[in-house]
């Protein structure tokens, strides 16, 4: 998403007239979910920000009386109970999780990449957190995505216990289409267990210094077993320019204050004429 994200986030890329952080926030809320812990970076201090009291934009809403944006404005702050910790240098997502863990402790909990946005009801998160309650173990959201994308994600491998749910043997980082074990991805939201930091622990760094996640799931899955849920909902990938305007336009007809005009305008378009 660069240029943009030179200088802003990728995380505060406003969807819509809220960023892409807030709907995976608002999404672990509305699954029951209110102690978040968000990992940092050096330059990500607006996200802090947003989730933070202003009482400057307050005060000014509430001398002009206008009292709507200005619940608004108090809700995000009031969102959850978030707890902020430093990644000092990008060293892979095994290592991003690792720096949460003293403040986890020893709970299950839900990994969420903002990127992914996922509208649906229930929500994401929910539908993980309930198939954990299953089947006791954890659970990773899986999207069958075409032959030609197996490359860019992690691919999953197991006994199919019944649509949507899969019990996993083994897992490939971004294979090869000819080598992929199927079209079934792992995406954006993962259930973990405490099993995941002593996997972690013995995980290898890879290239570039990185410890990779998939390789502490693939070591759960063998031990005390992991799963992979098929997640009813759309899923948009907002790191991608395309997708992301698509998210915009879709989250935005799901919305019933902006969606009629919206809606209007679109129909209105003539998408065969010269640009």
């Amino acid at each position: 998403m660069l240029p943009a994200t030179k200088a802003l986030p990728k995380e505060m890329l406003a969807l819509v007239d809220r960023p892409v952080i807030h709907y995976a926030v608002d999404e672990l809320v509305r699954s029951g979910i209110h102690e978040i812990v968000i990992v940092t970076a050096a330059g990500k201090v607006t996200i802090e920000d947003y989730f933070d009291r202003s009482r400057d934009i307050e005060d000014m809403l509430e001398k002009k009386g206008d009292l709507e944006k200005l619940e608004q404005v108090r809700r995000v702050a009031s969102m959850a109970d978030i707890a902020y910790v430093r990644q000092p240098e990008a060293r892979g997502l095994a290592d991003a999780v690792n720096t949460a863990r003293a403040l986890i402790r020893d709970e299950p909990f839900i990994v969420v990449y903002p990127d992914d946005i996922i509208a649906g009801e229930p929500p994401a998160a929910r539908q993980l957190i309930d198939c954990y309650e299953q089947y006791g173990a954890g659970v990773v959201a899986v999207e069958e995505v075409p032959q030609e994308l197996v490359s860019s994600y992690g691919i999953i491998a197991g006994d199919t216990l019944d649509e949507r749910v899969t019990k996993i043997s083994h897992m490939v980082e971004k294979p090869s289409v000819g080598n992929a074990p199927s079209r079934l991805a792992i995406v954006g939201r993962l259930l973990l267990t405490p099993a995941i930091w002593g996997a972690i622990d013995q995980v290898e760094p890879g290239y570039g210094g990185e410890l990779q996640l998939t390789d502490a799931m693939q070591t759960v899955a063998r031990g005390e077993g992991l799963y992979a849920y098929r997640f009813q909902g759309a899923r948009y990938d907002t790191g991608r320019p395309l997708s992301f305007l698509v998210a915009s336009v879709e989250l935005a007809l799901r919305r019933p204050d902006i969606a009629p005009g919206l809606r209007a305008y679109l129909k209105q378009l003539n998408l065969e004429g010269e640009s």
